[in-house]
This record gives structure tokens, sequence and C-alpha cells, in this order.
């Protein structure tokens, strides 16, 4: 099950890294980089724009069947479980190992979860929380019970992201103790942790110390690091160093 191969990244004592892109050249070069997880996304239409499934079919076509392949289903603010449930199923149509579900702070985030789990049981659904909407059923204070029920729903794991991606990167927006709680409270119900948000190559070595099981970038593979930009051949390869830089490195303690 794909959602198997998802749970395998966190055999690894160092992250792993996922790069999003938005055409089937960007993923080829990434995928030749060392990317873990080649994550389809169009950041033309929002920090979760989804690709149109044509392209998200060209980048399968193009990578085979090996490489694990995510997409987003789109900024869906108000959480509508079964316009979610058909954007995922689209998207597995389509040749995706693993669908990305923006969860946003709406009334219906409880029930969505749940209404999703018969899709949660057969393939790899990862939440992404963002840190500058953490309020509603997204407050810190009910971040632990959020990702136990994702837990008992089947979900394979969780991302902490930032909608807003020009006011800084995510650990200029919360600080290490902050991650390393969400990275411990993730685990401890069982689900796979990535961190993302504007992350650039100098990041990789401070966070991951945290033991997130993905980092994920998008504007630092990007020419001038522009994340509408297209991808850089020179800057996904700094990324690369950078992420296998910290695999090589002595253990550390989190």
């Amino acid at each position: 099950m794909n959602a198997t191969r998802l749970q395998q990244l966190r055999h690894d004592a160092t992250p792993g890294w996922l790069a999003s892109v938005t055409d089937a050249r960007e993923a080829l070069l990434a995928r030749d980089a060392g990317a873990d997880v080649l994550d389809a996304k169009n950041p033309r239409a929002g920090a979760l724009g989804a690709l149109p499934l044509h392209t998200v079919r060209e980048m399968r076509a193009a990578l085979g069947p090996r490489p694990l392949l995510s997409a987003t289903t789109g900024d869906l603010v108000d959480m509508p479980a079964r316009d979610l449930a058909d954007a995922s199923r689209a998207l597995l149509d389509a040749g995706v190992d693993v669908v990305k579900i923006a969860l946003y702070p709406a009334s219906s985030l409880a029930d969505c979860i749940d209404a999703l789990a018969p899709l949660a049981r057969r393939h790899a659904l990862v939440g992404v929380l963002l840190a500058d909407r953490l309020h509603g059923p997204c407050a810190p204070q009910h971040l632990h019970g959020l990702l136990g029920a994702m837990a008992r729903a089947h979900w394979a794991g969780v991302v902490l992201d930032t909608a807003d991606k020009s006011a800084g990167a995510l650990p200029e927006r919360m600080p290490a103790p902050g991650l390393r709680e969400f990275i411990a409270h993730a685990h401890a119900h069982g689900l796979l942790c990535g961190l993302a948000g504007s992350l650039r190559a100098h990041h990789v070595g401070e966070l991951a110390p945290l033991r997130p099981d993905l980092l994920g970038f998008r504007g630092a593979l990007c020419s001038a690091a522009l994340r509408t930009a297209g991808l850089d051949a020179t800057r996904v390869a700094e990324v690369a160093a950078a992420m296998r830089a910290v695999a090589q490195a002595p253990a550390r303690a989190a």
C-alpha cells in the first residue's frame, strides 16, 4: 500500500525531502537530485494550489511507478468532505501515491476528517496544517486531539506549512520548541510528520535535529528563490547537498 511506502520514510534517523514541482520536467529534475517525494502543486494558485489532472498524469508517466508522487487537492477552506473526497479520488486515479489535503479551521473540519476515513484506510492521505492559521479547531490547545482524530481515521501523516509565503519561513513563525512539540504529538499518534513553509537550504541543519520525517521545499529550489518561477538546477543541487550533509553527519539527539 502507498501508505506503507510513505511510512517507510520514518525508518531513517534523518529526514527525507519533498520537492514541490509543477510539471514533468521539474519532477524529473528533482527526482534525479534525490528528492524522496515529488509533490505536484500549482504555486500560482495559493499555498496548496492544485494542478490540472492531465499535468499530474504526465508527471506519473514521466517518472514511472517507483518514485513517490504526491499532489494537493487545492485550497478548499470550507473543508467540504464530498468535494475533497472527489478531488482525492481523481488524483489517485491520475496516479499519485499520496494525497495532501489542507486542513483549515472550519467548523466542518472534524466531520471532514472522519468522512475521509474510508478512503484513508486504502490510500495515503496527509493533512496539511498552516502555522499562520492555527485557530479555532486548529488552535494549539486542540492540536493533540486533532492529530489523534486523524490517526483514528487512518490518515497517514501531517505536514506543518505556512499560508503566507511572504511573511517568513516556518522556523521564524514557530520557534524550535513549538516545532519539536508538534513533531512529538504527530509521532505519538503514529503519523508521519513533515515541515515546510518557505524553507531554504540553510534551514536543513536547524530542523533535522528535531527529527521530522520530511522537509518540504519549493521556493528554495527555484530561480531567484521565487516559488512561482521554475526550478533551477543549481538551487536544487544546493538543497540536495544540504540534505546529504545531515544524512552523513553523526546522529544527533533531538
